[in-house]
Parts: structure tokens; sequence; C-alpha cells
């Protein structure tokens, strides 16, 4: 299993709204072949930065089944309009 990390800097006087919208885009993870789990957290020194942490069985999994599937564009149509720049996106691993 990997990890995407995304990292998403926004308003945080919409945080409220970005938070509500990721939930609801939650599901289309959820569906996705590959899918592991699914958390969110945002940054206690900067409350414009978050981190969607997803799990999946290999990046392929994401950076091409996801990233190719319905879920992706509803995904990006609920939470992009939140994002003050572009994410940014990396995989890990568990290497201990």
């Amino acid at each position: 299993m990997i990890h995407e990390i995304a990292t998403f800097t926004i308003d945080p006087d919409r945080a409220t709204e970005f938070e509500a919208a990721v939930a609801q885009a939650r599901p289309h993870f959820e569906a996705a072949r590959g899918f592991v789990s699914f958390g969110l957290q945002r940054s206690i020194e900067n409350p414009d930065r978050y981190r969607l942490i997803v799990g999946w069985d290999s990046v392929d999994a994401h950076m091409v089944d996801f990233r190719a599937s319905e879920g992706f564009q509803s995904w990006r149509a609920l939470a992009s309009p939140f994002f003050v720049s572009p994410p940014a996106v990396e995989h890990v691993e568990t290497v201990i």
C-alpha cells in the first residue's frame, strides 16, 4: 500500500465550506478501484493548509485508474474552487 499526500492552500475563511466539499467528495474516492483509506488533516500552525492523505493499493491505482475516472472529475469540481494555488501531490510508502 502507498499513500497519496496532497497539500492544499485555501482561504481559511472558507474552511468550513472546503471541509464540507471534501466530505461530499469522499464517496468518489471510496468507490475507486484500489482505494484503501481516506483522511483530511488541517495544519494548526497554518490554518490555510490542509493535507489529504489517501491510501491506495498502488501508485497506478491513484494516477491511472482514479485520475481517469468520473469520480476524479467530480472530486476536482467540488474541491478546486477553494484552492488558492495548485495542490502539491506526492506518493509515499512506509519503509520501517
